[in-house]
């Protein structure tokens, strides 16, 4: 297994439900607020009629799939871990505004995981955007430093 540009043990760009919910686990207060101000930057000023548009079309095929489950369950475990009263130490540092928008950029993160190859890479990368400010992993492609 090699590590990634930012010192992961997972190999470099694999994107799985595992490395995010490990990430959100370890996650700092500083992190919380990368991930807010993503949401911020992507969907609050430039695109949240496409992450909606990109939400529903996930759910739509998540269910269709028969991932409904399967989505279900990575709810359940990020909302133990961002909002629940077990939540993670950062989340609750962070907690209120800006603890609710970093967890909005996550759980679409997650949406666009679970969806995988069921949308379009448009979509899943709509979905992810907003997290990768704080997770760049989500979308090496367009996190890479310019030369």
């Amino acid at each position: 297994m090699s590590v990634d540009a930012e010192g992961y043990g997972f190999p470099e760009h694999q994107r799985t439900l595992a490395r995010l919910i490990d990430d959100i686990r370890v996650l700092s207060p500083a992190g919380v607020e990368r991930a807010a101000q993503g949401w911020d930057r992507h969907a609050r000023l430039h695109g949240l009629d496409a992450i909606h548009a990109a939400e529903k079309a996930a759910i739509h095929a998540i269910e269709s799939d028969g991932r409904g489950a399967a989505w279900d369950e990575v709810r359940r475990n990020l909302f133990g871990l961002t909002e629940s009263g077990g939540a993670l130490v950062s989340w609750k540092a962070e907690h209120g505004d800006i603890g609710h928008k970093a967890e909005d950029a996550a759980f679409m993160a997650a949406l666009g995981l679970v969806a995988g190859n069921l949308i379009s890479k448009e979509q899943q990368a709509t979905l992810m955007r907003p997290l990768a400010e704080a997770l760049p992993w989500l979308l090496p492609e367009e996190n890479q430093p310019e030369a």
